[in-house]
């Protein structure tokens, strides 16, 4: 086996390596497959249970439907270290405390989750302060 031989099966073994480690990371911050960018919801409701734990925090509000009936949301949002990085705590969410949000319906029929979410407290102000308060785009 010559040097040119050797050079490329490194490389080739050094790609596939890559490509192995890097494409289940890819893949599992795709939301799309799970949530439908084409169904966003508004939702307002009081917060239940903010649960603050790897891979992803989870917020469960409570909505009324028209007919005053409360239901549990599923609110998926980002991983505790990201959220901790612009100031969110485990205490920034408590229970009873309202949230309007925005997000996309999950597609898995009869279920009520949402992920991508655009969240502020009842009044409009942001969660925590200085926190940014980004409307939806308008279509």
């Amino acid at each position: 086996m010559n040097l040119r031989h050797i050079i490329t099966a490194a490389i080739v073994t050094v790609v596939t390596g890559l490509l192995i480690l890097v494409g289940p990371a890819l893949a599992h911050h795709a939301s799309t497959p799970f949530y439908d960018p084409e169904t966003v919801v508004d939702l307002e409701g009081p917060v239940t249970r903010f649960v603050f734990r790897n891979p992803h925090a989870f917020l469960f509000i409570d909505v009324e439907d028209e007919a005053g009936q409360a239901s549990e949301w599923q609110v998926e949002l980002g991983a505790p270290v990201g959220l901790r990085r612009v100031g969110w705590t485990p205490e920034s969410l408590p229970v009873g405390m309202v949230v309007k949000l925005t997000g996309r319906k999950s597609r898995a029929e009869g279920s009520q989750g949402v992920c991508c979410v655009r969240m502020t407290r009842e009044d409009g102000s942001p969660i925590i302060d200085g926190g940014a308060v980004r409307e939806r785009e308008q279509n």
